[in-house]
Order: structure tokens, then sequence, then C-alpha cells
């Protein structure tokens, strides 16, 4: 897709390793033509751990900022995921 563009800062072995036993990576951004997006990516494991998390410590979940829920955060996944978004008109 040449419209999209997705960036890691961390464009390793070893953070991807990290983020997939982590279950997030928020070192993600897609850029659109002139706009620049970073999105905070998870799985539903993960997620589910954190809001769990937040429930019981503050009565609520604060949700991030462009949430993108993937079934494994490697960079493939990640990459095709945020493809079909932006077929969606996510972005």
């Amino acid at each position: 897709m040449s419209e999209i563009k997705v960036y890691f800062l961390e464009d390793t072995e070893l953070a991807e390793y990290e983020a997939v036993n982590k279950g997030f990576r928020l070192d993600v951004y897609v850029k659109i033509a002139d706009e620049l997006f970073n999105v905070a990516v998870y799985d539903i494991v993960r997620l589910q751990q954190d809001l769990e998390l937040e429930v019981e410590n503050y009565g609520y979940y604060s949700v991030d900022p462009n949430l993108i829920l993937v079934s494994e955060v490697n960079k493939d996944k990640i990459v095709h995921t945020i493809e079909n978004l932006y077929k969606q008109n996510y972005f």
C-alpha cells in the first residue's frame, strides 16, 4: 500500500520478541499523507489484564487513544491489521 506507511521506533528482533510476550506495543506509528498517528497495539489477553487491574485499582478503565487489537503483537499482524483498518476508513 503506497498511501500508508507503518513505522516501529524499535525495529529489532528483541523489540519484536518483547512485544509478542508483553502483548502490547506503543511504538507504532502510521503515516498517511502528511498525517502521523501513534497507535497503541494490544492483544486481547493483555487488554483484559489491563482492564481488570485498572478497574480494581481505580474503578474504571481509561482506554488508550488509537487503540488497535491484534491476534498477536508481531509486525506482520500489526501491519496487516492496520492496512485493513485503513481500507475501512479507521484513520
